[in-house]
């Protein structure tokens, strides 16, 4: 019993006790040191738990990968003009109101979530671009912050770069696609949902003439339609995967050439990874372009510094797994529970996915934590792995924007306040998302007790 309460008992107080000096509230420290915790108490050797490490990393590896070159890829659309391109083509096709610049907005922040795959970095790619209008609008700087936050959080899980769905289904040792497939459906729900009730927040205001688009649709595409020539490449490459089963990185002799041998290498091996493997193809094209290119430094730079953070916590968070795994808690876990009650367990081990996404404002970290465990017990109950991973990630996306510690709220708040010189408050931001929140809980929860 010791050997499964003490890590978690340190990784929590480390994580959510901020005033213990210099560690607290770090939750790379505080992920590193249930992992070592674990290894000792279990009695692993230093080659054992070097050799577990490299293991939890590799089994993260196609989440890790998708986060660096995802960032990238992101940042080289911004330098080409993708995003402004998409913006304004949204714009034109949803009319000169505000509610259809709400929506445009929305659709807009999506796609830079998915193509991130993290809401905090999509947030500040489309943040300084919409911020002002909105403001002109009358709308609040805490309604500004809702839609911002819930625009690029439900991005981050939209397939196909999804962290929460490559996440969960990585920790639960399947392959995503199957998951990613009815996640098309589920959060792009969840993304209309949104934007309907958004709508709210213009109800009966009148769109400013500076605001209102000249140009048609077809014009902004006919002017601009090379910047959009690497995302049609991407979403070529993935629809042919993932609506007709063709996979043009084992159908084409040239890419199965370089692959198959960096499959064989543990963590590199994620860049075989279907979805990776096409972003990197979308930032070499991206590249051929002047307008990326001359911007080389800036486009390396800007990328890796976004998603920084979350590798750190990723990687910190595979070394946790990898000992866990290495140590035999996972099964151990995993026996302990097997005469308890199935809806029991379910109820509480979302509850407890929630709480953790709450307290540490990361879906990271909080799927981490429990569907590490979570995975292999509901397995033993005959739910669908598939289904799993599917609630995981959508309880997980609901718990890292409740208050209190929504981090992307705070991000959100502060990249407003700063452009508006104006005080915002995080926690109403947070409260003004709840609708969204509860509606990917309980996606989440339909999914576990289907």
């Amino acid at each position: 019993m010791l050997e499964i309460v003490l890590p978690l008992l340190l990784l929590f107080i480390i994580a959510l006790v901020k005033q213990i000096p210099k560690i607290g509230g770090n939750i790379r420290v505080a992920l590193i040191v249930a992992a070592i915790t674990s290894a000792i108490i279990s009695g692993l050797g230093p080659m054992e738990t070097v050799l577990a490490f490299i293991d939890g990393i590799d089994r993260l590896s196609w989440v890790i990968m998708l986060s660096v070159f995802g960032s990238l890829y992101a940042e080289s659309q911004v330098k080409l003009g993708a995003m402004d391109t998409t913006l304004n083509s949204l714009r034109s096709a949803f009319g000169n109101s505000p509610k259809g610049l709400i929506a445009a907005i929305f659709i807009t922040l999506i796609i830079a979530g998915s193509f991130l795959g993290d809401a905090i970095a999509a947030a500040t790619v489309i943040g300084f671009l919409v911020i002002h209008s909105l403001y002109e609008l009358k709308v609040k700087p805490e309604q500004i912050g809702m839609i911002i936050l819930v625009g690029a959080s439900v991005g981050s899980i939209m397939p196909p770069i999804t962290q929460g769905i490559f996440l969960s289904s990585s920790l639960i040792g399947i392959d995503p696609s199957p998951v990613i497939k009815i996640g098309y459906i589920t959060v792009a729900i969840g993304g209309v949902f949104a934007i309907l009730e958004s709508f709210r927040f213009v109800k009966g205001k009148q769109m400013p003439e500076h605001l209102k688009t000249t140009q048609s649709i077809f014009q902004i595409i006919k002017e601009k339609w090379n910047t959009l020539i690497p995302l049609a490449i991407l979403i070529a490459i993935v629809i042919a995967n993932t609506l007709f089963e063709y996979n043009i990185f084992s159908e084409w002799a040239i890419f199965a050439a370089i692959l198959e041998p960096i499959k064989e290498v543990p963590i590199l091996q994620g860049i075989s990874f279907q979805v990776v493997s096409a972003i990197i193809i979308a930032i070499f094209v991206s590249f051929l372009f002047p307008s990326v290119w001359k911007e080389t430094k800036g486009v390396l730079k800007g990328g890796l510094t976004k998603v920084s953070q979350t590798v750190q916590i990723q990687l910190c968070a595979g070394i946790m797994v990898g000992v866990f795994y290495a140590s035999g808690l996972i099964d151990k876990v995993a026996a302990m529970t097997e005469g308890l009650a199935a809806s029991m367990i379910k109820i509480g081990g979302a509850a407890s996915i929630v709480v953790v996404g709450m307290l540490t404002g990361s879906q990271t970290t909080a799927q981490t934590v429990n569907v590490t465990f979570l995975g292999p017990i509901l397995e033993n109950m005959n739910v669908d792995p598939t289904l799993i991973a599917l609630g995981a990630s959508h309880i997980a996306a609901a718990g890292q924007n409740m208050p209190p510690v929504g981090l992307t709220a705070f991000v959100v708040c502060g990249l407003i306040g700063g452009i508006l010189s104006k005080e915002v408050d995080p926690i109403k931001v947070m409260i003004l998302a709840l609708p969204n929140s509860f509606y990917f809980l309980l996606v989440g929860l339909i999914a576990w007790f289907i």
